[in-house]
């Protein structure tokens, strides 16, 4: 299995920000993860350009997006900057994509949010005949009508992952992507739901067995602090719970809220929860580092002793 960290978003000004997005894209590295996943929200950075800055201060690790919101932009569009960001990593990017929420789509954007799984499944037929070039992208579907040339070509293989957490979506990306990025998704849910789901359609395809990355916060905490770090999880993560798709998925599974779902406590309980996850299907884990403390100090020695442990953890269970 697989171990990663979320970088960003972080607050403060944009500058300072970046740096220490910087910063932690060198640690990750340094500590030998194997993936940093980038969220992308509507507040913050986009995260395929902040994954350019990345690549100038890492030369191993995989950097992936978790997600780009698809109805923001055609997949010309997105594939274009997706095959241009995989030059200036070395042929290190993942491209994760999802069609979000109607939330972030219909309320924020004012863009249409119907049949999302449908869009979902016609955009990936043009952006993955983009992704594969050089070459002339001619497709016709329910929602594009594409004729495009491209002289770009990806180099290595741009592996593509779809945020998928019902079975039409899982449906989806078993047979037109590489695998799935998940959130609020507990080892249940995961078991008994995703991979088999996601498995048996990339089997029907003809494709490989996909991958499966859970995003997951962690709190290396004392026992008397479990309570506290689930509870900051439920006040600073708790937002993505009001969407019906989080909450379908949450309904397979036992988490009832994401301060379940985080795995807080000493080291050998941390070690336990990433196991379950792995027995589970999953075949990587992204990691939100959650800190716990009264100061700006105490949180950024939380970190600090929580980076460790993942580090640790992640040459173990390679």
């Amino acid at each position: 299995m697989r171990i990663g960290v979320m970088i960003g978003p972080e607050k403060g000004d944009t500058a300072r920000k970046l740096e220490r997005m910087l910063r932690d894209i060198e640690w990750a590295e340094s500590a030998g993860l194997d993936t940093a996943w980038i969220p992308q929200i509507p507040t913050d950075f986009d995260a395929l350009t902040a994954i350019a800055a990345m690549a100038a201060r890492s030369s191993r690790i995989e950097l992936g997006t978790a997600v780009v919101p698809l109805q923001a932009q055609h997949p010309i569009a997105l594939a274009r900057q997706a095959l241009s960001v995989q030059a200036m990593t070395g042929g290190r990017l993942t491209l994760g994509v999802g069609p979000s929420h109607h939330w972030i789509v219909g309320d924020m954007l004012g863009l249409p949010y119907d049949k999302p799984a449908a869009y979902t499944r016609d955009y990936l037929e043009v952006l993955n005949a983009a992704v594969s070039g050089p070459g002339p992208v001619r497709v016709r579907n329910d929602s594009f009508a594409v004729d495009n040339p491209t002289d770009l070509t990806p180099g290595t293989p741009l592996p593509v992952l779809v945020a998928a957490l019902g079975p039409v979506m899982l449906r989806v990306a078993g047979e037109r992507a590489d695998g799935t990025i998940l959130w609020m998704a507990d080892e249940r849910a995961i078991a008994g739901h995703i991979v088999p789901k996601i498995t048996k359609a990339a089997a029907d395809a003809g494709r490989p067995a996909p991958r499966v990355v859970a995003g997951i916060p962690v709190c290396l905490c004392a026992r008397a602090d479990i309570d506290a770090a689930k509870e900051r999880a439920n006040r600073i993560l708790g937002e993505a719970e009001i969407s019906p798709n989080y909450q379908r998925l949450l309904e397979r599974g036992e988490a009832r809220d994401i301060g379940d779902l985080c795995i807080a406590g000493d080291e050998e309980t941390i070690a336990a929860g990433l196991r379950r996850y792995a027995e589970a299907g999953a075949t990587d884990l992204s990691v939100r580092l959650l800190p716990i403390g009264d100061t700006v100090a105490d949180l950024i020695a939380s970190k600090q002793l929580t980076r460790t442990v993942i580090a640790d953890l992640a040459r173990e269970l390679r």
